[in-house]
């Protein structure tokens, strides 16, 4: 490659509080509540309205900062940025500034080159905005997430490829979950992303121009616009040109970036602290009692599954990459379950029946312990994998014991030798063409016949020692 790209993400988490910022207006789903329904003088700035912080968000702030082993700071302020925000009655956004709640911290992500640190200059507090509506030649002004408490979270330019971005921002989504402050559902906007690139000749230390893609709204968009921008911006210097610094928007329908205004610097914003609002105090006592809250989190248990349940990097990934799926694999596993058939079972059927009812592991009927009783009826021999994909269907709906359903059902696997030799001597009597021609070389007749068999034991013959004895017959 002629040119190095580099790149810093700012990450905009709405933080999942009962009640908004700086007001007690409670957080409504900005999506598919009716519009206006979360408003107060304090939120549409009424005169002499006057805003306190809420506790809450501020310890979620704390814990997002000591899970990504940041410095919390003993004193940080609150500002006002001034800017025009139409859908911000205040016409400004209190924010934090030149004092943040959280410095200096680090991400630690899997590369294709190995482990890979990516810095954290910052996490500070703030308040979203409200959203337009745009009709015709007018637009329409929500109220509900003004106000709503925001955490960014500004990453170094530590990433040299859009793969490298979408894994940061893939493994802090994985953490903010983890840690119970955010959803991570990106089609409702509550994780935005803000992309900077720039380009370097290969083998350079300067940074180039930057430019910025904001509210990019899923890990494609970011990825796709943070590949445009590497390309677009590589082609201008190729042709001796001069990149812009300017704020960009990604039009996700035609692939590529638009212009959408000049680039800020701070002092267009004019900050100044907030007058309504004292100096934010984190004493050692709050910050450890916050500490406490933290879960074990993905990278550290993602090592542990590694080592203690002998899994792949793989399967270990998918089960750490929510707090919950984690959570009930160990509970599985505790049943005497074996590891690996729990994550292929996990991985396979119940993720396919949870994708089908569009339910999470939270809610299905299934329970650990049933689970690992359907894994063990099957490693026992009692139940083949086929008819164990019919129990856990039913149990799936029901939520009824696995054993239950296979005594009512009479879906105990056939390991009778006598009856399934007779079986098998049956179907190649019947089918002499088919055994012919396995014997004359086209060996692949036999899984043929292997069905027919299977289909005669209604699906509950032990495979192993049917197919040991269709060869066997076959073969004499």
């Amino acid at each position: 490659m002629k040119y190095e790209p580099v790149i810093g993400l700012e990450v905009h988490v709405e933080l999942v509080t009962e009640s908004k910022m700086f007001c007690g207006c409670p957080v409504v789903d900005s999506v598919e509540a009716e519009p206006n329904i979360a408003v107060c003088p304090v939120c549409s700035a009424m005169p002499g309205a006057l805003p306190v912080a809420n506790e809450r968000a501020v310890e979620y702030g704390i814990l997002v900062g000591l899970a990504l082993s940041c410095t919390i700071e003993p004193i940080s302020i609150f500002a006002r940025k001034n800017y025009f925000y139409p859908d911000m009655p205040k016409a400004y956004q209190i924010s934090q500034f030149e004092d943040p709640l959280a410095t200096n911290g680090e991400l630690l992500i899997q590369t294709d080159e190995g482990e890979k640190v990516i810095r954290v200059l910052r996490a500070h507090l703030e308040e979203d905005a409200g959203k337009l509506t745009h009709i015709e030649d007018a637009s329409l002004v929500d109220l509900n997430r003004a106000g709503v408490p925001l955490l960014e979270i500004v990453s170094q330019p530590d990433m040299h490829s859009a793969a490298e971005a979408r894994t940061y921002a893939e493994n802090l989504r994985d953490i903010l979950r983890y840690l119970g402050v955010n959803s991570g559902d990106m089609e409702k906007g509550v994780i935005r992303f803000e992309a900077n690139t720039s380009v370097r000749p290969v083998g350079t230390e300067k940074l180039g121009i930057r430019t910025e893609v904001k509210n990019l709204n899923s890990f494609r968009a970011m990825e796709d616009a943070i590949n445009y921008e590497i390309a677009r911006q590589s082609k201008i210097l190729d042709e001796g040109g001069k990149v812009d610094q300017v704020t960009m928007g990604w039009d996700e329908s035609k692939g590529k970036t638009y212009t959408m205004r000049g680039k800020e610097d701070s002092h267009d914003y004019r900050y100044f602290p907030e007058p309504d609002l004292p100096p934010l105090k984190v004493d050692d006592a709050w910050r450890e009692r916050v500490r406490a809250e933290l879960p074990e989190l993905p990278h550290a248990k993602f090592k542990r599954f590694l080592a203690e349940y002998n899994l792949s990097e793989y399967d270990a990934k998918v089960l750490v990459s929510q707090r919950e799926i984690a959570k009930y694999f160990e509970k599985t596993v505790k049943k005497k379950a074996n590891p690996k058939a729990v994550v292929n079972w996990m991985t396979g059927e119940l993720f396919a029946l949870m994708n089908r009812a569009e339910i999470d592991i939270t809610e299905i009927k299934v329970s650990p312990t049933a689970l690992a009783e359907l894994v063990n009826l099957v490693s026992e021999g009692k139940i083949n994998k086929n008819t164990a994909k019919e129990v856990l269907g039913e149990v799936f709906e029901h939520g009824k014991s696995p054993k239950a359903i296979v005594e009512e059902k009479g879906l105990a696997q056939v390991s009778d030798s006598d009856l399934i030799s007779e079986l098998v001597s049956s179907v190649i009597n019947a089918h002499q063409d088919e055994a012919t021609s396995y014997r004359e070389g086209k060996t692949g007749v036999a899984n043929w016949l292997f069905g027919q068999v299977m289909r005669q034991a209604r699906g509950r013959a032990n495979p192993q020692i049917l197919r040991e004895e269709l060869i066997r017959q076959l073969e004499e």
